[in-house]
């Protein structure tokens, strides 16, 4: 149901959104005032902030290269974001224009512009809205289930995620509920906010904004983060800060905000 906005019922447009922030970051126009507000206060206080979007969407592009090299043709796409220039489906259709890409945000306004992107054009990938905190309701959900195969390997991808669910919310019990439904030859994609590399003063920055602007975050460290790939074959070069994953140059120097890692089950 709509508000008298136009806005679905459950859309807030006047708090920031992580998806929305991001989009007006990369020069989108489906944003509102305090998306624009949060994102110019984080790249105003900490100025590498404005790379981050570009440090991860070259890492994703690099590890899913990865993943079709490995025979991978099936992909869930957690906490999608809005839609970019250079999408899951749009990478991946370029090698396999068959392969199922399914994107699930829980926010309406992201899953509605994928929706809109994709429509009748690209039957082969769809979005859904749900909260990625609930492993068994987003592999179970109608749209995933008749689009994905569990019994064969899958690339999941979270990407950007994790740092937006907190300690309280058990994010291993999280990854583990996806890690644990992938088949053998499945690859778990991780990149995401850690302060490893920096000082504290600067992540102390960093976690303030959140604060302010209403999205807090939750840094991980190489040990913390490693625990989400328990059970798997970490990919070479392993845990890493996201542009050192297999490189593809030139690039400007890494903020050194970001790990990224990619998981094999055996």
């Amino acid at each position: 149901m709509e508000t008298d906005s136009g806005l679905p019922r459950e859309v807030n447009a006047s708090r920031a959104n992580d998806a929305r922030l991001c989009d007006f970051a990369l020069g989108g126009k489906d944003n509102f005032a305090a998306d624009r507000t949060a994102a110019l206060k984080l790249a105003d206080a900490l100025e590498e902030a404005r790379y981050l979007l570009s440090e991860w969407h070259r890492f994703r592009a690099r590890a899913l290269e990865a993943l079709l090299d490995a025979g991978v043709r099936q992909f869930l796409d957690l906490g999608c974001g809005m839609p970019v220039r250079d999408n899951v489906h749009d990478i991946v259709h370029a090698m396999a224009p068959q392969a199922r890409v399914v994107y699930v945000d829980i926010d309406a306004v992201a899953v509605t512009h994928f929706l809109a992107l994709l429509s009748s054009k690209v039957p082969a990938a769809t979005a859904v809205q749900a909260d990625v905190r609930d492993p068994e309701g987003v592999l179970g959900h109608p749209e995933v289930a008749a689009r994905l195969d569990l019994d064969r390997p899958i690339g999941i991808l979270l990407i950007a995620v994790l740092h937006l669910i907190g300690d309280e919310d058990a994010p291993d019990g999280v990854v583990a509920g996806y890690r644990e439904a992938m088949a053998p030859g499945s690859h778990l994609v991780y990149s995401d906010l850690s302060g490893e590399e920096q000082p504290a003063e600067r992540v102390a920055t960093y976690l303030r904004i959140g604060d302010e602007i209403g999205i807090p975050v939750t840094m991980r460290g190489r040990t913390r983060a490693s625990q989400f790939f328990t059970g798997l074959d970490l990919l070479e070069p392993g845990l890493v800060s996201a542009p050192d994953w297999r490189p593809s140059g030139p690039f400007r120097p890494p903020t050194r905000w970001l790990l990224g890692g990619v998981g094999r089950k055996p």
